[in-house]
């Protein structure tokens, strides 16, 4: 000890002084001297930190079963991870998101943390390494590249989870909306155009069925997440893990995680391969783009008031500007949209992080943590949000809506197969030029009875939901 406040740690680059009250050591310490990158820890993502903690309770509970780690040692490790996993000691996981190393400087971090706490547990003072070390010990049989990978994959399913319960918020919500306007008249649009009426209640059907359909997706990827490769070591080759550990840690990690966890059946391949992650990253990507289309029809339909589209009005949740009074922006569709830049702009990152590694490893894992686990989370947050402070509190402007069905040539098209469509262009042209409605000119060309229009211009008929009256 150099003094009350601090104790000295050694590694291979000699010794320094650590805070006495710190769980974590000397490569936790030059990992945050080495990697000042972004400010933010590693405990800003809690999902690996757990994760983490349950690999490393996993070795340890195979080593002990193997005869590798003493009973009373293997027993103050798990103990420290089951506190981890509790939530407590999070704070000690300091180390940039971003570092190099492969994610070495997170395994170290880890390694000390538990190594600290179990000591504390066994009666000895933080730093007294002798009585239970953190490489020797706490990383027995492991690696940093099968222990972080791993860790990461657990961490993901556990934040994809998260992210499938919010979508299916989100598409409830929506699912809601399409029956709350089913019957409510409107023109659809193709390029911006008037196209052909609609309901209401299908333009919001249809957000609910893209949220659906990605969520299928995204289930579908995670299945992949749930290989690992513990017990790999260092490049695949369980150099210094002795047979059968895989297996033991692998079925001690499951029932620690509840997760149906298989060992990769080539390691040196799952050692190397980004693979999951890239797929992963991909359709997240896609429910961003799809989300962010919805928020960008969100925005169309509600401009204005009066001087847009005014056909549907989002909750007023905050003012809109600090020069122009009364004016309401639509802020909860306008960040959604950016949570989905972002996701996509995250999809390049791992894309080219997975491209990057070389050989036997890939170097870059701790940027595709970082990265996949923003878009899950924020996604998560963005999904919820778009739910619940906007889409709940949507209303229709029926009024403004069925206006602009009577008045647009585009209610033609659903007269076509009655009056013929030579007729029926002639009718679209002369609306279009006089101003004057479809309606009204088929009713003063003796087209059809004006019983016979009403019956063919009825929501459900002109929407495609019915079959008009014979």
């Amino acid at each position: 000890m150099t003094g009350a406040a601090h104790r000295s740690e050694h590694d291979l680059l000699g010794d320094r002084d650590v805070p006495a009250d710190a769980y974590w050591g000397i490569h936790t310490l030059r990992a945050t001297e080495n990697f000042p990158v972004t400010g933010t820890p590693i405990s800003a993502h809690p999902h690996l930190i757990d994760a983490l903690a349950a690999v490393k309770e996993a070795a340890a509970r195979a080593n002990e079963e193997l005869g590798l780690l003493e009973p009373r040692k293997a027993a103050a490790v798990v103990a420290a991870c089951r506190e981890i996993r509790d939530g407590e000691l999070h704070d000690q996981f300091v180390v940039d998101v971003i570092q190099g190393g492969a994610g070495t400087s997170t395994n170290m971090n880890a390694n000390e943390v538990v190594a600290n706490r179990a000591l504390e547990l066994l009666g000895h003072a933080k730093g007294e390494y002798a009585h239970l070390h953190p490489n020797e010990d706490v990383n027995l049989g492991q690696s940093t590249n099968d222990v972080y990978p791993t860790a990461v994959k657990i961490a993901t399913v556990f934040a994809v989870r998260g992210l499938l319960k919010a979508m299916a918020v989100l598409q409830d919500t929506f699912a809601a909306k399409a029956v709350e306007f089913r019957d409510v008249l409107k023109m659809g649009r193709t390029q911006l155009q008037d196209a052909v009426p609609m309901t209401l209640g299908q333009e919001f059907s249809a957000y609910a069925v893209m949220i659906e359909e990605d969520r299928g997706r995204l289930a579908e990827a995670v299945e992949l997440i749930h290989e690992i490769n513990l017990g790999a070591t260092a490049i695949g080759t369980g150099l210094n893990a002795p047979a059968g550990y895989a297996e033991s840690a692998r079925r001690h990690l499951s029932d620690i995680t509840g997760l149906p966890l298989v060992t990769a059946a080539n390691l040196v391949e799952a050692t190397q391969d980004c693979g999951a992650f890239v797929q992963m990253s991909g359709v997240l990507k896609r429910i961003a783009v799809k989300l962010s289309k919805s928020c960008n029809d969100l925005r169309l339909l509600s401009s204005g008031p009066r001087a847009g589209f005014g056909e549907i009005n989002l909750p007023p949740v905050q003012a809109g500007s600090s020069i122009m009074p009364g004016k309401v922006n639509p802020v909860i569709p306008e960040v959604v949209n950016q949570v989905a830049f972002e996701v996509i702009g995250n999809d390049v990152t791992i894309t080219m992080a997975a491209e990057a590694g070389q050989l036997q490893l890939n170097a870059f894992e701790p940027v595709i943590l970082h990265a996949l686990s923003q878009s899950i989370t924020h996604l998560r947050a963005a999904c919820l949000t778009l739910a619940e402070r906007c889409v709940a509190g949507i209303t229709a402007n029926t009024e403004v809506l069925r206006a602009a069905v009577e008045n647009s040539i585009g209610l033609v098209t659903a007269l076509n197969p009655y009056i013929g469509y030579t007729a029926a262009t002639d009718i679209a042209k002369e609306a279009l030029a006089t101003g004057r409605g479809v309606a009204e000119l088929v009713l003063e060309k003796g087209l059809l009875p004006a019983e016979r229009l009403e019956a063919l211009l009825r929501p459900e008929v002109v929407a495609g939901s019915a079959a008009p009256a014979a």
